[in-house]
């Protein structure tokens, strides 16, 4: 028969029936014979014995004991009762109990008992009204309640939450009390107030392992990881307190994030030391620690060893290849995993799909998502976002405008994915429509959305829509504009050629201005001939960034474009003395899953000669349709070169080996690693309209989709 679960089980659920628990003789007693009732005491045994199997039906029916009985007003009985619902998972059901239960048969340990269910089933605004409740019928909270609320507190976020709850702690006695002391680090922490933190962790008389693992985790938490170390050395200073594998993972992870692979990789002796190997969370976070330092080898040597290898394993292995810029192995590693009957989760499918992305791998990108399907996760608003992302970077807008549409319930991650396809594929209109429906729903936008939405005003030109989201981020959003969204303001001035208003700008900044700000004012400067800012901008990223070889490439370029062939060769030869070298132009074409790769004049293909015959029927066709070659563009050629060397960038070679092979009417799509040039656009254009063919390159930058002679970006670039 079977026995349901009421709230209040009747008298006909009396009998418990199980092989496996050993219950009192009364519950067994012959049917002819009355059984005695039992006590309080034999019931609170039976309590114990079902806290161990924690199996619903059980304790429904001894549910039904204690309410047959008169017991359920004795506070004992009822918190005991309270805690093996919220065991069995059943919170519910707890909340229910405590609703019908008197007022006489609580005290401050079934309210505490309530609160901490709700803390930890995620309902700390449910976990604060209890606490409120509880107040208002005049019993005192104590040193438990407090710490049971003050992670409800941190779930919220909400920093004033946390603080009255603070001055109830001092008003009622309790602002030495040790776990008390420890809730309120981890409250400051997780409301991002490092400062109070570290206040009250100072102020604390006595501390234990909690306290120091509240203080270490919130550094990292909120990125102050030198800070993190530092308090993980000083706790190893401590001989009362021995540090656990929440210490040492946390350690690690602050290692691999300031990149501190030495000190890292004493941690892991230590780890070693006191056999905390054998801990899945430890050695995940030293190979997180490796694969973050840059440290491959060492992190492939753990994984090798590191005996049964959970998904948690595989995902950080494959996330550190993505970190290494290794996609190809993060997709390979996938394959690898299931081989080995290890279950993909979302986290898995996500970073294989961000590793396809980066690679522009469209139709490995699509057999992820067959299998995404297949394993249904199709719903993951995580993997949906990942979905969208790797659909634009691959050129298909279509595809990843059909991924949005799919989710249900859209989170401030998809609706920025899909503002960001827009903005990389030059559809500004598309990403502020995008905007605007997105606060239409209710959902606000994060730092990130803002971000793009900046660059899609600055890719169209629309100085006034950037304005007005701009001075909106800090009055409307609450978010104080950082770096990025400076640098897009910039740029957006820059590319309308108001450069004065520009360097204006960058020199206004509350904050300091950084490589991306400085970059996009050259980037200004050398579409707008502007040389004497160019070079301004050039000195300070030869400070900021002096190992990056593009920008003395663009100021050189920049020079050479104006005649000025000696301050050109200057900078060229401050490059070769620093050690630098040029990152050479490249530009690769996926067909029938075979990636081909082709540099500047490049000879090595095995279909050269039908390549560069094709370049020669291009190169008539596009002058028949009244094409200029734009010479300024061939920087490092002289006379009658100049325009040879055009016809021979990389990206026309993969273009010419990509008519010869795709099927006619089959969309052409090339990636290239640096920005294309003004005339290679220009070539585009024409060859899109002669071959009735759409024809997507990526660059660096953004993505130009030429349709019919047209480019998406409206050719303002």
């Amino acid at each position: 028969m079977k026995v349901p679960s009421p709230l209040i089980p009747s008298k006909s659920h009396i009998a418990i029936h199980s092989s496996s628990t050993v219950l009192p003789k009364f519950l067994h007693a012959p049917h002819h014979k009355a059984p005695s009732p039992p006590t309080p005491t034999q019931l609170n045994d039976l309590l114990n014995t079902a806290s161990q199997t924690r199996n619903i039906r059980h304790v429904t029916q001894i549910h039904a004991q204690i309410t047959t009985n008169g017991c359920i007003s004795i506070p004992s009985l009822l918190n005991r009762l309270l805690s093996l619902y919220a065991k069995c998972g059943h919170v519910d059901q707890s909340v229910a109990l405590f609703s019908q239960a008197s007022d006489g048969s609580k005290n401050v340990v079934t309210w505490t008992s309530l609160i901490t269910q709700q803390s930890h089933a995620n309902k700390p605004f449910k976990a604060l009204a209890l606490f409120n409740q509880m107040r208002r019928t005049g019993i005192y909270p104590n040193h438990f309640t407090f710490s049971a609320v003050l992670p409800a507190c941190a779930e919220t976020m909400v920093l004033s939450h946390g603080e009255q709850i603070h001055c109830l702690v001092i008003k009622h006695g309790f602002g030495c009390d040790i776990f008390v002391g420890s809730a309120l680090v981890d409250m400051y922490a997780k409301c991002s107030r490092m400062d109070a933190a570290q206040k009250m962790f100072d102020e604390m008389p006595e501390r234990n392992l909690v306290t120091w693992n509240s203080m270490v985790v919130g550094l990292l938490q909120n990125k102050f990881f030198d800070r993190a170390v530092l308090v993980f050395r000083e706790v190893l200073k401590r001989d009362a307190v021995a540090p656990d594998e929440v210490t040492f993972s946390s350690a690690l992870s602050a290692c691999g994030n300031n990149g501190g692979s030495e000190f890292g990789r004493q941690v892991h002796g230590l780890v070693v030391k006191r056999n905390l190997m054998i801990s899945s969370y430890v050695k995940n976070s030293l190979l997180d620690m490796y694969c973050k330092c840059g440290s491959l080898d060492d992190a492939l040597r753990q994984f090798r060893t590191s005996g049964v290898r959970d998904v948690v394993t595989w995902n950080v292995m494959m996330m550190g290849f993505v970190h290494n810029d290794k996609f190809e192995e993060a997709c390979h590693y996938l394959s690898f995993m299931r081989s080995e009957d290890v279950i993909p989760d979302e986290v898995s499918f996500s970073t294989a799909l961000h590793a396809t992305a980066s690679i522009s791998a469209l139709s490995q990108g699509t057999s992820i998502h067959n299998q995404i399907l297949k394993s249904g996760f199709v719903s993951s608003t995580c993997i949906g976002s990942a979905l969208i992302m790797m659909y634009a970077k691959c050129g298909s807008l279509a595809d990843a405008t059909r991924a949005f549409e799919e989710i249900k319930g859209r989170t401030v991650v998809c609706w920025s994915a899909m503002i960001t396809a827009f903005q990389q594929h030059g559809c500004a209109d598309q990403a502020i429509k995008m905007f605007e429906d997105m606060l239409a729903e209710g959902t606000k936008p994060d730092y990130i959305t803002l971000v793009s939405l900046l660059s899609a005003c600055s890719h169209a030109g629309r100085i006034d829509k950037g304005y007005l989201y701009f001075n909106s981020m800090s009055k409307i959003y609450g978010i104080n504009p950082g770096h990025e969204h400076y640098a897009c303001m910039v740029d957006l001035l820059g590319r309308a050629g108001r450069l004065d208003e520009a360097k204006k700008l960058t020199e206004s900044m509350p904050i300091k201005a950084d490589s991306t700000v400085w970059g996009a004012l050259l980037g200004a400067c050398s579409n707008h001939r502007n040389l004497e800012l160019g070079r301004e901008a050039a000195d300070r990223l030869f400070e900021l960034q002096p190992d990056n070889p593009g920008n003395y490439v663009l100021l050189s370029n920049m020079y050479s474009r104006e005649g000025r062939s000696k301050e050109a060769d200057e900078v060229r030869r401050l490059m070769s003395v620093n050690g630098l070298k040029k990152e050479p132009g490249c530009s690769w074409v996926d067909i029938k899953n075979t990636t081909f790769v082709f540099t500047s004049h490049d000879r090595s293909h095995t279909m050269t000669c039908e390549i560069y015959e094709m370049l020669g029927q291009l190169e008539e066709l596009v002058k028949k349709k009244g094409y200029v070659p734009q010479v300024q563009f061939a920087v490092n050629s002289i006379g009658e070169y100049k325009e040879r060397n055009l016809w021979h960038h990389s990206e026309r070679l993969a273009l010419a080996f990509a008519l010869l092979t795709l099927p006619n009417g089959a969309p052409v799509r090339i990636k290239k690693n640096l920005r294309t040039c003004g005339d290679c656009h220009t070539v585009m254009k024409f060859a899109s309209d002669i071959y009735k063919r759409e024809i997507v390159v990526r660059d660096v930058n953004r993505f130009h989709r030429f349709t019919e002679g047209q480019c998406t970006c409206g050719d303002y670039w």
